[in-house]
C-alpha cells in the first residue's frame, strides 16, 4: 500500500538504526506525544532496537486517556437520561468513571450508540427529532475540525435536538506543562504528524527555543520514527533546538487553512483538566458563545460535577513520562483490560494498552506474542 509499505522497509530501518547508533555518544531521553506512536515503537519493537543511551518516555498523546475523570461522570449522567441518544467513537465505551462506564450504562437500558463521525450523529439527529442527540466530542486538534464541522452543520439545518459534549485538548500547552515539571527528564520531543497536519508548526519554535529542546514532527510507521529520532538525536549531538518537520508528506508549515478556519468560527482557547495530571492554561477548546446553545454540558445541566481520581490507578504518571506502565503495581494484575483501573488500560492509544497487548509484562520483550483481541476489547 502507498504511503504504508515503503515505510516498513527493514533493509532502511537497519540503515537508520545504524546511523542513529553511530551518532549518539551520550544519554538522551526522547518523549513522543502521540499514543499512535506509542503504539507502533512497542508494537514493532523500536525502542528496544535503539542504543541503550536513547530512552523513549511516554506522553500524554492519547486522547481517550487524558478525558478528565470528571467528563467521562458528565457523559455517563448524560447518557442515562431517557430522552437522549449518546453517541462516542468505541474506544470510550470502557473508559471507567467514578462508578461505571459507558457500557454499564448502556446494559442499564441507556441509548449508548458507537459512530465513526460526527456527522453520523448529526443524521441520526436528523432522523429522530423528539430525541435529543449527543456527541461526545473529544480528542487532541486532529478530531477537532470534524466536530466543528457538525456543530456548524447543525445550526444550518436548524437541528436544536443535537449537541456536543467537548474534551478537546492541545498539545503545544502540553508540551509547555511538561517541560515546566520539576521531575521533567526530557530533552526532545517527536511531535503528532496528524495535529500537525491540521494546525501547522507555528506553535512549536517558541516552546523548542524557550525550553531548548528539538521538536521533530514525526509519522507513526516504523521508518517515520526512526527517521524522527535520528533527527532529534543529531540536534541533541550538535546542541542545537529547532523544530524540524519529519513528516512533509502530510504536513505542512502553516497547516490546514480551511480546519483553521472552521475552528476559529467554532471553538475557542480554554483551561482545561486532563486526566491524572491536573489543569494546564489554554490546552483545550470550549464552544463559542455563537455556539453554546449547542454544547450538552449547559444543555443538561451537568457543569457542576467534580470527582477525585483513584488513588491505586498511576496513569497520571505514565501520562507524564514520569513511570513506564510495568512499573504500576496494578498493572496486569488489579488492572487489565477487562478490568481498567485508567483509561490508559482501554484505550486504542493508551500506553498501558500498549505495554499489555504486546506483553511488556515485565518490560522486557516477548518477539511475536501479543495478547488475543477479544481480550483487549470485551463487549460484555
Amino acid at each position: 500500500m502507498k504511503y504504508i509499505d515503503e515505510f516498513n522497509d527493514p533493509d532502511l530501518a537497519r540503515r537508520l538504526l545504524d546511523e542513529i547508533h553511530a551518532t549518539v555518544t551520550r544519554p538522551w531521553a526522547l518523549m513522543e506525544v502521540c499514543g499512535g506512536q506509542t503504539h507502533s515503537i512497542i508494537r514493532h519493537g523500536i525502542d528496544q532496537l535503539l542504543p541503550e543511551k536513547v530512552e523513549l518516555i511516554h506522553g500524554p498523546g492519547c486522547p481517550v486517556c487524558v478525558t478528565p475523570l470528571e467528563v467521562i461522570d458528565k457523559a455517563l449522567a448524560i447518557a442515562a437520561r431517557p430522552e437522549v441518544i449518546f453517541c462516542s467513537f468505541g474506544d470510550m465505551l470502557r473508559v471507567p468513571g467514578t462508578d461505571r462506564d459507558l457500557f454499564r450504562v448502556k446494559g442499564e437500558g441507556g441509548d449508548v450508540r458507537v459512530v465513526y463521525s460526527p456527522l453520523d450523529a448529526l443524521d441520526l439527529a436528523r432522523k429522530n427529532p423528539g430525541r435529543q442527540v449527543v456527541f461526545f466530542a473529544i480528542g487532541f486538534e486532529t478530531t477537532a475540525p470534524a466536530n466543528a464541522m457538525a456543530v456548524h452543520q447543525a445550526r444550518r439545518l436548524g437541528l436544536d435536538n443535537f449537541s456536543l459534549l467537548v474534551s478537546h485538548v492541545r498539545v503545544p500547552p502540553a508540551i509547555e506543562a511538561i517541560m515546566s515539571a520539576p521531575a521533567c527528564r526530557v530533552q526532545g520531543f517527536l511531535a503528532a504528524g496528524h495535529v500537525c497536519s491540521v494546525m501547522g508548526t507555528a506553535e512549536y519554535p517558541a516552546l523548542a527555543e524557550r525550553h531548548r529542546v528539538p521538536i521533530v514532527v514525526t509519522g507513526f510507521e516504523p521508518l517515520d520514527i526512526l527517521e524522527g529520532v535520528r533527527r532529534a538525536v543529531h540536534q541533541l549531538e550538535r546542541g542545537e533546538h529547532r523544530v524540524d518537520n519529519a513528516y512533509p508528506r502530510a504536513v505542512r508549515d502553516q497547516g490546514n487553512p480551511a480546519a483553521l478556519r472552521m475552528l476559529e468560527e467554532v471553538f475557542e482557547v480554554a483551561d482545561r483538566n486532563w486526566r491524572g495530571i491536573g489543569r494546564i492554561p489554554a490546552s483545550g477548546w470550549r464552544l463559542t458563545d455563537a455556539f453554546r446553545a449547542y454544547d450538552a454540558e449547559y444543555r443538561f445541566d451537568v457543569t457542576g460535577i467534580r470527582t477525585e481520581e483513584p488513588a491505586v490507578c498511576r496513569a497520571g504518571e505514565v501520562l507524564q513520562g514520569l513511570i513506564k506502565p510495568t512499573e504500576c503495581e496494578a498493572f496486569g494484575t488489579a488492572c487489565t483490560p477487562r478490568t481498567p483501573l485508567g483509561a490508559t488500560m482501554v484505550s486504542t492509544e493508551g500506553a498501558c494498552a500498549a505495554y499489555y497487548l504486546y506483553r511488556r509484562m515485565n518490560g522486557s520483550p516477548a518477539p511475536g506474542s501479543r495478547i488475543p483481541q477479544e481480550e483487549m476489547n470485551p463487549v460484555g
